[in-house]
């Protein structure tokens, strides 16, 4: 049976124009919609008069200022990134440069070895970004009228962090959790098992509401959270299936577990396929001859 994660793909914006989403929240869309990005980077903004502003995005000048425009009569005191894919933090030194703000986030990614044999990808990572302050899992930032949390989430990146805002019980969940999509995997620096263990660890916390950096807010977190992580069971299970039926490689079973998937879209999906066979290769449900790699050819031990 196949999972039904219940993706909101409904989105109401003007590109560049402040938009009211709670008392101590309030988002700015970037125009970089792609098959990545969705309709664009979502910027958030957290408090009043003193704020904190949310994955700055891309290094697009017409965000950058519509951000600064809009807060001009406001202090901007900090600057977060949940992650360092380049739709999410390159305009955070940029923006810096207008507000003197100090930049927060994960301080490096896991490995910055590249996979010899991916295709450049549009989720290209921003090797630059180094912030100002190195967060760690459970840390707390505080600024006027507002407390934010830091929640270490690996798996789409090594250094994602999610930001809880406490007093709305609101998680912003960057790329982690997604409204409108699956969260691609892609190695070396992302980890399927790393993946699956962070969203485990949303279902202990109690979030009310997501904030993802693309699309719209997630309003059921429990339920989309266990309807992810059955997907990823149901796609590992495939996988498996895969195997069963003779096949040995990542791109002999990619036409066949992503079928119903654009095929505009299967370079990123032999990513995340990849990622999983890394998984049970870790697990010892798989082997192959030396370390995993995207083309060589597995079997189920």
């Amino acid at each position: 049976m196949k999972t039904q994660i219940p993706f909101q793909l409904g989105d109401e914006f003007e590109y560049g124009e402040i938009h009211d989403i709670s008392p101590l929240i309030r988002r700015i869309v970037a125009r970089n919609p792609s098959k990545f990005t969705y309709l664009g980077t979502g910027t958030y903004i957290v408090g009043r008069g003193h704020v904190a502003v949310i994955d700055p995005g891309p290094r697009l000048e017409s965000h950058i200022l519509a951000i600064a425009e809009s807060l001009v009569d406001e202090t901007i005191t900090h600057i977060l990134v949940t992650h360092t894919h380049s739709d999410h933090s390159p305009a955070a030194r940029p923006l810096q440069s207008v507000c003197g703000a100090p930049i927060y986030g994960f301080s490096a990614i896991r490995s910055e070895d590249s996979d010899e044999h991916s295709e450049r990808l549009e989720e290209d990572v921003d090797h630059a970004f180094r912030p100002d302050i190195a967060v760690k899992d459970g840390d707390l930032l505080r600024g006027e009228g507002w407390t934010v949390q830091c929640v270490h989430t690996p798996g789409h990146m090594s250094n994602h962090v999610c930001y809880r805002l406490l007093e709305e019980k609101a998680l912003f969940s960057g790329d982690h959790v997604m409204g409108w999509s699956t969260t691609v995997i892609i190695p070396p620096d992302g980890s399927m098992a790393d993946y699956l263990a962070s969203l485990r660890m949303l279902l202990d916390c109690d979030d009310q509401i997501y904030y993802p950096t693309h699309g719209p807010p997630i309003r059921k977190p429990e339920e989309f959270v266990r309807a992810c992580i059955e997907h990823r069971r149901q796609r590992e299970l495939q996988i498996l299936e895969c195997f069963h039926n003779g096949m040995s490689n990542v791109m002999e079973m990619v036409p066949v577990v992503y079928r119903d998937t654009d095929r505009s879209l299967h370079a990123p999906a032999a990513r995340s396929l990849y990622a999983t066979i890394i998984k049970l290769w870790e697990e010892g449900a798989v082997s192959c001859r030396g370390a995993p790699e995207l083309d060589k050819n597995y079997w189920l031990v």
